[in-house]
């Protein structure tokens, strides 16, 4: 799992130099298989824009597989009795009751409608999860997986609704500024905004130029908590004139609201 934030058009998965998986922009978990027992392997995720050019590489995880056991092709039960609560306007906490299986259940998975968004270990039976938006209605489900893999039908789903409205103020990035310079015989962008203060880490945005999708920047280390800065390609004509605005991936996988529109013109008293 990873965060996301940001739309990109996708991800590209790579065990060492190695691509193993693309995923939509959406999904922010994938399972790798087909891996060696007792095995250490480095992975590590890379965004795809819808130009597909690749952001820089994530943090590179290492993870050692577990040793071989012997053949088990029997999914625990699935998780019952579901149940869950707003905790505030942007977290919520489920529960369920424990699944059984004949090998032992290692792991849940929740799920945010089709995308697996979380997972916590087999002795636990609720997580609380953050980043969420008030106002919003979501659906959670609860599958149980064991060590080789197996993975139950999901449980019931939890509808919750978190409280409060949100009119994407909360969720927008503040103090945005734009200006252009020339280099190279074109004109550039150059923007920065604070990002929203949200629970979670914000590593993916989008910037609109004259009321449509242009671009999208996505951090692939660490990103920016107190200002971002992003400059890009607006042309080889002086004195046109551009509305320009940005918006944040939040960590729940939806969009923040937008900041505020600035107008920028090229080569204006540069």
């Amino acid at each position: 799992m990873w965060n996301a934030t940001a739309r990109a058009d996708g991800y590209e998965v790579y065990r060492g130099t190695t691509k193993v998986k693309e995923v939509p922009g959406s999904q922010h978990m994938v399972d790798v298989t087909r891996l060696r027992p007792s095995t250490r392997y480095v992975f590590s995720v890379r965004a795809r824009d819808i130009d597909g050019r690749l952001g820089p590489p994530s943090r590179r995880v290492p993870v050692t597989t577990p040793s071989a056991v012997a053949d088990d092709r029997s999914a625990p039960t699935r998780p019952s009795a579901p149940g869950g609560r707003a905790v505030g306007s942007r977290a919520v906490q489920l529960s369920w009751s424990a699944s059984t299986d004949d090998r032992g259940v290692v792991s849940y998975d929740i799920h945010q409608g089709d995308a697996k968004i979380h997972s916590v270990g087999g002795g636990q039976t609720a997580t609380v999860l953050t980043g969420l938006r008030p106002g919003t209605d979501y659906t959670f489900t609860v599958r149980a997986r064991d060590a080789a893999g197996n993975v139950s039908p999901a449980g019931p789903a939890v509808r919750l609704t978190t409280p409060g409205t949100d009119d994407g103020r909360a969720t927008a990035p503040t103090d945005f500024r734009a200006a252009s310079h020339r280099e190279d015989g074109a004109y550039q962008l150059d923007l920065s905004w604070v990002p929203p203060r949200v629970d979670g880490e914000i590593t993916e945005y989008q910037i609109h130029l004259d009321g449509r999708p242009a671009t999208s920047l996505v951090y692939g280390g660490t990103a920016p908590r107190e200002r971002a800065t992003y400059s890009f390609y607006a042309g080889r004509r002086a004195g046109v004139t551009h509305r320009v605005r940005v918006r944040a991936m939040l960590p729940d996988g939806t969009w923040g609201g937008f900041s505020a529109e600035r107008a920028v013109t090229t080569g204006a008293g540069r």
